[in-house]
């Protein structure tokens, strides 16, 4: 991770593939892309390397969280359960329709822990929401029997774990929808772009009209369509796809790649006393993009954390601490920063987080370090990379 370190010739024959057709855009211009349609090309391999019937591109990751709620039906007031754990982008895409973000505690599979998540329900839940935040999963099955139990849709936000697998299915494919992001740092990229996926064809007819401003898209003229009902633009260009098309033939390429640096990494801490490593639920594979693991106390993490980056080990990140993943930066979200007035439904419904209480979550975040496991590290790098983080962390643990 990410795709773009082993950009190659296919990336660029797709990309001139377009530029040669001299139709950057998604939708119309039949006569002039002379049979060249890139975005339907990767939804087509998208749906089938995912398993599912349909798949609709978008133009990132956040679109494609935003588009699945509404295409499902989610808008003002209604709430959606999301992890302390993520990007900010969850909750963005929960705001940006006026429904309301409730976040919930995690647990050691660093996303939604199921206890915290039958305990927020209320009248007012529609969605759950995990995070395979960092390349691994929730307890799925254990989500999935609580959505089944109170009618509430099951969203997977697979963002940064394409690739991954539960109970044989791919991650994103075992809910009712899941999304991907293809932007710049992804295991495989666009550069920009995303991804909603789903075997519920009334989701996706509402996805393929809701991304284009409400266009049906029935006929070939343009020009002619109807709108069923509003819509906005979360188009993708010709041009992002094209890449995308040449990455996604690769993802089991770079799954292979991940597992390989991945496990020199972790063979080369488990045996230090005091390390463990992120639980992931039997029936989960990873997709390996990070390797997340725990040090014994929140002093001993900070401690670890700055000596790997003393250390030239600039890929290793401390979450805990980070202004974009972890809640306890997220001062636009608690202090309700923002442009322009929020809808009555927000200011009413969101909870007060100022005074919210995650310290279930922080015993595991303070605790956690994440490496980035890089496509492009020789076999050398690798080795010398795993020696020189147990040589790090082994002397952190003995001070």
């Amino acid at each position: 991770m990410p795709g773009f370190e082993l950009f190659g010739e296919a990336e660029k024959a797709q990309v001139q593939d377009v530029l040669d057709s001299g139709v950057l855009m998604r939708y119309g211009f039949d006569g002039m892309r002379k049979g060249h349609w890139k975005a339907k090309e990767l939804e087509k391999a998208v749906a089938e390397r995912m398993q599912t019937n349909y798949a609709q591109l978008l133009s990132s990751g956040t679109a494609a969280l935003t588009v699945a709620l509404q295409a499902a039906g989610i808008g003002a007031g209604d709430e959606v359960i999301m992890p302390t754990f993520t990007f900010v982008a969850s909750f963005e895409s929960i705001l940006a329709i006026g429904a309301i973000p409730v976040l919930v505690d995690i647990d050691d599979t660093l996303t939604l822990n199921p206890v915290a998540v039958e305990s927020a329900i209320t009248t007012k839940t529609k969605v759950v929401m995990p995070v395979h935040m960092c390349g691994s999963m929730a307890d799925l099955s254990a989500l999935k029997a609580i959505c089944t139990k109170h009618n509430l849709l099951l969203l997977e936000d697979a963002c940064q774990a394409i690739g991954g697998t539960y109970e044989g299915k791919p991650l994103g494919s075992y809910g009712d929808l899941g999304c991907f992001s293809f932007d710049f740092v992804k295991t495989i990229t666009c550069g920009e772009g995303g991804a909603m996926i789903t075997n519920n064809e009334a989701y996706f007819k509402n996805a393929d009209h809701y991304s284009d401003h409400g266009h049906d898209h029935f006929g070939n003229d343009r020009g002619a369509e109807s709108h069923p009902f509003l819509g906005y633009n979360y188009r993708i260009s010709e041009l992002n796809a094209a890449v995308g098309c040449a990455q996604v033939q690769r993802l089991d390429e770079f799954i292979t790649i991940q597992k390989k640096h991945y496990t020199v990494l972790r063979e080369a801490l488990t045996d230090i006393e005091g390390v463990t490593f992120r639980r992931v639920p039997e029936g989960g594979v990873e997709n390996y993009s990070f390797l997340n693991f725990f040090l014994p106390t929140e002093e001993l993490a900070r401690k670890a954390h700055k000596a790997l980056g003393e250390a030239g080990l600039d890929v290793c990140f401390y979450w805990y601490d980070n202004n974009w993943h972890y809640y306890r930066k997220w001062e636009h979200l608690i202090n309700l920063k923002t442009l322009a007035k929020f809808p009555q439904e927000i200011i009413e419904g969101l909870p007060d987080y100022s005074k919210a209480d995650f310290s279930k979550s922080d015993v595991w975040m303070g605790r956690t370090i994440s490496s980035l496991v890089k496509l492009s590290w020789t076999k050398e790098g690798v080795a010398s990379r795993a020696k020189a983080m147990s040589h790090v962390i082994t002397g952190v643990l003995a001070e």
